[in-house]
């Protein structure tokens, strides 16, 4: 067996779990220093595959060639920031740089749209300093986020999204990628009328511009105590809505509420119906745009480092979530990569696992725990052992019976998770990635 291989044998010795009844980091000025020397940011596949990344602390990070899967190379992304185009504090024509200067090759601003359309945006002008604080995101705004991110943008290298945050202090918050237009709770107030507003063409039935040129996904899941209607399904926008945050700053969301009698986010939303992908954020309210180190970000599998690219990787839910700078994640489960179908019903899964941060991390232990649908909280239908370097394959049993989806979940069982689930629960440990799921779709 090479160095690069770790095979786990068949047999589980972890049942599967049923639930009991029972902002810190480095300054940026040290970032900026380490990162003075430069940063090996995303090309196209033909360079990018054999480059290192940069972790934000300046060290190396893993290769981007997948040890697992061809044709895609791997790109760190964060899709969620603000600026003082709304409630945050930083000057929003230096967030581009900062967080291409912090490793990043894919990077998006997306101000909370709250109250500021309508006679609002057409009294921006005139109202004073800092009323975009409450008011949020304005037309005029709007257009200087494209005219930064148009300027940022440089294809094959660094990709620069424009995006805004749908903002309902209820319901929840929803980030919106791609679109020409934007729209606030004024406009759209409730679920329904956000899923219309998605879902419209432009100027489609004498209405104004809508969102069907756009991406969507589901921030901060439960913060919020309406979970966006519980998640409530609505199949015309399942194609646009790719994405569920699992690290927003420093916090993994996989047991948000629970501890009040509320389900697991991912558990309600993947037994709704929705088919996201899982990322991570900084969601960036101050001027450290990219740092520090532990707030989560997004990897990303793609044909090249450009806007239609990272938009066709978002729609192939080709990302993970993680909160560690420099991390390569890459798995297969019976062949299809993370965000693909599992042809069969039922049967032993075999994945393949690429995990993988430098030389740092050579040999580190973690866990992969496989995440399966429950009641309340996510099953785990293995716990298997792994070290960062290497490849780690091994077979689960599954049954669409069960659910129809797979999640995997990597962790570091010597740390505790800091916002832990029933007592007892494999991932009360400390969440260090999640691969999109995977969905048992029998021929």
């Amino acid at each position: 067996m090479s160095d690069a291989e770790h095979e786990h044998p068949h047999p589980h010795p972890h049942p599967p779990f049923t639930p009991d009844d029972g902002d810190e980091g480095l300054t940026r000025r040290d970032v900026l220093a380490g990162a003075a020397s430069g940063l090996i940011l995303a090309a196209a596949p033909s360079s990018a595959a054999a480059a290192a990344t940069r972790t934000t602390e300046g060290t190396a990070g893993a290769g981007r060639a997948s040890r697992v899967t061809q044709g895609r190379t791997l790109v760190h992304a964060d899709l969620h920031n603000h600026t003082l185009l709304s409630d945050g504090a930083g000057d929003p024509a230096l967030a581009y740089e900062s967080m291409r200067m912090a490793g990043l090759d894919v990077a998006a601003l997306t101000d909370h749209a709250t109250l500021s359309d309508g006679v609002l945006s057409i009294l921006d002008p005139l109202l004073p300093d800092g009323v975009n604080r409450i008011t949020g995101l304005s037309r005029h705004g709007w257009r200087q986020t494209r005219e930064l991110a148009d300027a940022a943008n440089e294809p094959g290298v660094f990709t620069a999204i424009r995006g805004f945050e749908w903002t309902n202090p209820l319901l929840g918050h929803i980030n919106v990628w791609f679109t020409d237009a934007y729209t606030d709770v004024l406009d759209a107030t409730l679920m329904g009328g956000f899923y219309r507003w998605l879902t419209r063409e432009n100027g489609s039935f004498g209405f104004g511009d809508g969102g069907a040129d756009g991406l969507a996904g589901f921030n901060h899941p439960g913060r919020e105590p309406g979970r966006f209607n519980d998640f409530r399904y609505q199949p015309k926008a399942h194609d646009q809505l790719v994405s569920l945050e699992m690290f927003n700053r420093f916090d993994d969301y996989l047991f948000e509420g629970w501890a009040d009698g509320v389900s697991s986010p991912l558990v309600t939303c993947l037994n709704a119906g929705w088919r996201p992908g899982l990322s991570g954020v900084t969601d960036e309210h101050g001027t450290d745009w990219g740092y520090p180190e532990g707030k989560g970000r997004t990897g990303m599998w793609v044909t090249e480092n450009t806007r239609e690219a990272v938009r066709r990787a978002m729609t192939e839910r080709r990302f993970f979530a993680t909160r560690v700078s420099g991390l390569r994640l890459d798995a297969t489960a019976d062949g299809a990569p993370m965000g693909g179908s599992i042809r069969r019903r039922a049967g032993d899964i075999r994945f393949a696992v690429d995990l993988d941060r430098g030389a740092e991390w050579d040999g580190k232990r973690l866990d992969l725990q496989v995440l399966r649908p429950g009641n309340g909280v996510p099953e785990v239908a293995d716990v298997v052992e792994a070290a960062a370097g290497r490849v780690t394959r091994f077979t689960v049993p599954v049954n669409a019976d069960d659910g129809d989806w797979v999640v995997l979940r990597v962790s570091d069982p010597t740390q505790p998770n800091a916002m832990p689930g029933p007592g007892g629960h494999p991932c009360n440990d400390f969440g260090i990635a999640y691969t999109s799921p995977w969905w048992l779709d029998p021929e």
